[in-house]
């Protein structure tokens, strides 16, 4: 190896693994509570699982981080996404929204899955149980219209 090109591999390693050490926040929140989506929707284990493997990774306060998360900048990555996801849903925040709210993020939710642009192509790539076939989208999306009717309606008493 010329010098040149050994110092910038052995520079650019030194980088990588210094990099190690800047870890982002995790999304470990408590267990869900009475605001979470699936208790207050009260959802069947089966609608509860494929919103948990589809949607609660970055929607929600409780991540189940792959092994490559690990690793600086894949990390960083992830967790800007789910960042992102939070500010547009968090399910785990759903009983504390407004019923305006609860019915917009349920309306969009059910566009998204509709149209496949939930969830991304990028997350279905690599998380099998995110990879939704016609029948789970119809069951997904049943009970966020169910939700979604449910919280339009004026309370009652």
């Amino acid at each position: 190896m010329k010098p040149i090109r050994k110092r910038i591999f052995v520079g650019s390693l030194a980088v990588f693994a210094a990099i190690q050490f800047i870890r982002p926040t995790e999304n470990l929140g408590p267990a869900p509570g009475g605001a979470d989506f699936i208790v207050k929707a009260a959802l069947p284990p089966d609608a509860a699982q494929l919103l948990a493997g589809a949607c609660y990774d970055c929607h929600s306060d409780h991540t189940r981080y792959p092994w490559y998360a690990e690793i600086e900048p894949v990390g960083w990555w992830l967790g800007h996404h789910i960042e992102h996801g939070k500010e547009r849903a968090n399910f785990s925040e759903f009983g504390i929204l407004s019923r305006k709210k609860q019915t917009d993020l349920l309306d969009n939710a059910v566009d998204a899955v509709n149209h496949d642009s939930m969830p991304p192509w990028t997350y279905r790539l690599t998380h099998p149980a995110a990879r939704l076939d016609d029948k789970e989208k119809t069951l997904l999306t049943a009970w966020f219209q169910r939700a979604a009717d449910a919280a339009a309606l004026p309370p009652k008493g």
